[in-house]
């Protein structure tokens, strides 16, 4: 939010503009339906097209827009400039917490569009932009996208971390489960931010990011994971467990423990603390996204966290006992109040309901709620309720946007969230999970992959992600446990 705010209030307050070329004629004339030199840019502001209206902009957000418009006629040239170089020190320094990458896309275009402005394109800084644009470009099977991240590295191979060990099959995959703890111990964040209050910067030593560590933004989901992949390969007889060493897990732990919001709801959010109060939506100026002003609890970052912590306070039990013991019991009663009245949860960063349900569960099965408790089989129940005939579940990112579930044709990414949830919950009827997995199973292709289905990430409720490894990771992971938790003989008969 703010980092995204900064270079376009640079831009917009320096009133910075490129030399008019055939090239920046031409796309001028390509972009706009209206000749370029007849548009009206004020009221051009309130030209929204209708299908991208997700968040209307609030009449509060309305009356400060006009009187900024307002202000811009007498405003003071010399607060100006001060507020110019204020910002300009805040863009140069995200770019040096993040190697140039920037938090994502957004800010890391037009970051470097203002160092060319301030600096010049001869600049050391906007040579190192340069460099690091190729970290947003990926090749998918339809063809070069721009990422919404640099990449999401550190989160897949948390996963696929979690799900080979799930399939017991260690001794298989020593090869590839000793790289992957390399690459967890090279992605931990070894060095804290500068100036961390002055630039409004959460602590970030012992942090996983989402991607690299060159990335460094610290995210609560992504340090428990990361953690929870360490605490788990560090146990295997083949992996190196001083590589990370217990004084980085419990760097790890400083930083799952300080992103607790225990002023709101006990629960986490994903950057930072939740700083500000909730009205500040009324100046969501985005209209595509819904929820992006101050930073929400999320029942995945709390469920997260907690399973941290709990795998964490197995291994060292003695350490900062009271304060995991607190944040487990806080993190708690957040899942509890956070499921809805059908037994689900909303899920705010995969489609939707069976990944927010698979978190809520997991959550209050680490926390040391019993499978029997009323909140495990309630949402049990919502599960059951909305699996398809043909044995699997499949939800459509309408599911996000509507916030209410929205079936469609089985999923195998939603069937494993389901089916994990249910395994987790130790549901009784094995033949609702032999249904499921013999879909999975039936989907299969002969080299072991799975054809990419529907889209299965989120975020702000509006806005899809693919995440092309979920195909592969869940569907193992799920099948794994099913295959070592029941017996041999009910595979067999798939």
């Amino acid at each position: 939010r703010r980092v995204h705010g900064l270079p376009m209030g640079w831009i917009y307050g320096r009133r910075a503009t490129a030399p008019l070329t055939p090239l920046t004629a031409s796309l001028r004339e390509e972009l706009y339906t209206t000749p370029y030199g007849s548009i009206d840019w004020p009221e051009a502001r309130r030209t929204i097209c209708p299908i991208d209206i997700y968040t209307e902009h609030s009449w509060f957000h309305k009356f400060i827009f006009n009187v900024c418009a307002a202000y811009e006629k007498v405003h003071s040239t010399a607060l100006r400039e001060r507020a110019l170089d204020l910002c300009l020190d805040h863009i140069r320094q995200e770019d040096l917490n993040t190697s140039h990458i920037d938090i994502g896309p957004v800010n890391k275009a037009i970051n470097m569009l203002v160092i060319w402005f301030a600096e010049g394109p001869r600049s050391p800084n906007f040579a190192a932009h340069v460099a690091r644009v190729p970290d947003y470009l990926w090749v998918a099977e339809d063809g070069m996208k721009m990422q919404g991240y640099n990449g999401s590295q550190l989160w897949d191979t948390a996963f696929a971390v979690q799900a080979l060990l799930a399939t017991g099959m260690h001794d298989r995959a020593k090869g590839a489960l000793v790289r992957a703890h390399a690459y967890l111990e090279s992605s931990q964040v070894r060095d804290e931010t500068p100036q961390n209050a002055k630039f409004y910067r959460h602590v970030s030593l012992g942090a996983w990011p989402f991607s690299t560590r060159a990335h460094g933004w610290p995210i609560s989901d992504c340090t428990a994971e990361g953690l929870k992949s360490v605490l788990a390969l560090r146990t295997l007889s083949f992996i190196d467990s001083t590589l990370v060493s217990p004084a980085r897990l419990k760097e790890a732990i400083n930083v799952v423990l300080s992103l607790q919001n225990h002023h709101a709801g006990g629960g986490w959010a994903t950057y930072e603390n939740q700083r500000a109060p909730p009205f500040l939506e009324l100046m969501n100026p985005s209209e595509v996204f819904g929820a992006i002003m101050i930073d929400y609890e999320y029942v995945e970052c709390t469920s997260a966290s907690i399973q941290a912590l709990c795998a964490f306070r197995k291994q060292f039990p003695g350490h900062r006992k009271r304060e995991i013991i607190r944040a487990i019991d806080a993190g708690l009663g957040y899942i509890r109040s956070s499921q809805r009245p059908d037994g689900s949860w909303y899920g705010s960063w995969g489609v939707c309901f069976t990944y927010g349900t698979w978190f809520g569960v997991e959550g209050l099965i680490a926390a040391g709620a019993p499978a029997s408790a009323p909140e495990v089989l309630k949402a049990c129940r919502f599960l059951l309720s909305k699996q398809n005939t043909d044995g699997g579940w499949g939800e459509s990112f309408l599911s996000s946007v509507k916030k209410e579930y929205c079936s469609c044709e089985s999923q195998v990414v939603n069937t494993a969230w389901a089916m994990l949830t249910l395994m987790r919950a130790n549901w009784p009827d094995r033949t609702v999970l032999a249904r499921a997995a013999a879909l999975i199973v039936s989907r299969q292709l002969p080299n072991g992959d799975w054809k990419q289905e529907r889209i299965s990430g989120v975020f702000n409720a509006n806005c899809m992600i693919s995440y092309s490894s979920y195909r592969n990771v869940f569907t193992m992971w799920a099948l794994g446990e099913f295959y070592n938790k029941y017996e041999r003989a009910t595979v067999a008969r798939l």
